[in-house]
């Protein structure tokens, strides 16, 4: 996602989607696809708000660099710097575009801000009641969940954007949004286009809105036909074909690195992209390296969150397009984006004022 914008138009979408891989369609999850250990999303009372952790692509110099002045922000800051090796406020607030952009920097700058964010957000009482990250996001949510330390989520994401870089570089790939799309007309078209080559659904954004991801020929013959019935596509400005087969050398790599890890249970559930079901600490090695490969269910997964209940989501990041998208997905809900100093102080208030009422 790309300086996350409203998702509207192509332009807004090609930024929303940037470096992120999203799928949205009207089936809720594919047949082949199981529920982490069968579970439900719990009852979330009306009013608790589900934290969103923005993805790749949404990054921007400058993004969030007046929330460091905040002392939980900063030591959040200060912690990932210790665990990357390098100053990362410095790479948020004085890094060109291209550096920033580059995989290795965007993924663990993201997920540095979006943690921070949550963190200070938690310590004046605003308490999440589930967390769903979009892509990159998901990551994020680990910490806030506490699946993971926020040592250990810090060089997973330094492990994973390094991985997903060099699968990138070894299997070029492209990816596309297309619009006014549905589950069953894109499934076809992958497979009507993808002529032997890599072809796939990537993103379930919201309805109408579906990315597909593969090998940039076959992109190309995807997007040609569907402009010859109609419709329109925009190509998004990713470094690669991700959630998708072609990181597959990712995904492997990523499997040996989780040997090491050890996952506690969440105790804010967290809502897996691959599923839009709740994530176990049993599963999480197999969904994350899965999380690779596998399409984002976000407009599964904010479904989800509403049948149990929710009404109130505040994405943790940068941007704003999470929040967009569920506008619409479900139009009924409260939605924020809390991002710089302005927004933390106005989400603060608001939230004061609901409680006195």
């Amino acid at each position: 996602m790309d300086d996350f914008q409203p998702a509207g138009g192509l332009d807004d979408i090609a930024q929303s989607l940037e470096q992120s891989s999203l799928r949205c369609g009207t089936r809720l999850v594919d047949d082949a696809v199981q529920p982490c250990s069968g579970s439900a999303i719990p009852v979330i009372p009306a009013g608790a708000p589900v934290f969103m952790f923005s993805g790749q692509g949404s990054q921007k110099p400058g993004m969030g660099g007046d929330l460091l002045a905040v002392k939980e922000v900063r030591e959040v800051f200060a912690c990932a710097s210790d665990v990357l090796g390098c100053d990362v406020a410095d790479l948020v607030l004085n890094a060109e575009p291209e550096k920033l952009n580059d995989t290795r920097n965007a993924q663990p700058a993201l997920c540095v801000l979006s943690v921070g964010i949550a963190r200070v957000l938690m310590a004046r009482g605003v308490e999440p009641a589930a967390v769903l990250g979009f892509s990159l996001g998901q990551v994020s949510a680990l910490a806030v969940s506490g699946m993971l330390s926020d040592e250990a989520t810090f060089a997973f994401v330094k492990a994973r954007s390094e991985l997903m870089a060099e699968a990138a570089a070894a299997h070029p790939g492209a990816m596309s949004a297309l619009l006014k799309a549905d589950e069953e007309s894109v499934d076809a078209l992958c497979e009507r286009c993808a002529e032997g080559e890599v072809l796939v659904p990537a993103n379930f954004n919201c309805p109408g809105q579906i990315v597909v991801a593969g090998a940039p020929a076959a992109v190309a013959r995807a997007e040609a036909a569907w402009a010859e019935a109609g419709r329109r596509s925009s190509r998004l400005a990713t470094s690669g074909a991700f959630h998708s087969p072609l990181m597959a050398d990712a995904a492997a790599g990523l499997a040996d690195y989780l040997k090491g890890v050890e996952f506690s249970e969440p105790r804010i559930p967290l809502v897996c992209n691959v599923t839009a079901a709740p994530l176990s600490a049993a599963e999480a090695r197999d969904h994350l390296v899965r999380h690779l490969t596998s399409p984002v269910r976000f407009q599964q997964s904010v479904e989800a969150l509403a049948r149990s209940g929710t009404d109130s989501f505040v994405e943790v990041g940068f941007g704003g397009v999470l929040a967009n998208l569920v506008k619409r997905i479900d139009k009924s809900a409260t939605r924020a984006c809390v991002q710089d100093r302005a927004s933390f102080d106005g989400y603060l208030a608001a939230a004061s004022a609901t409680d006195s009422e």
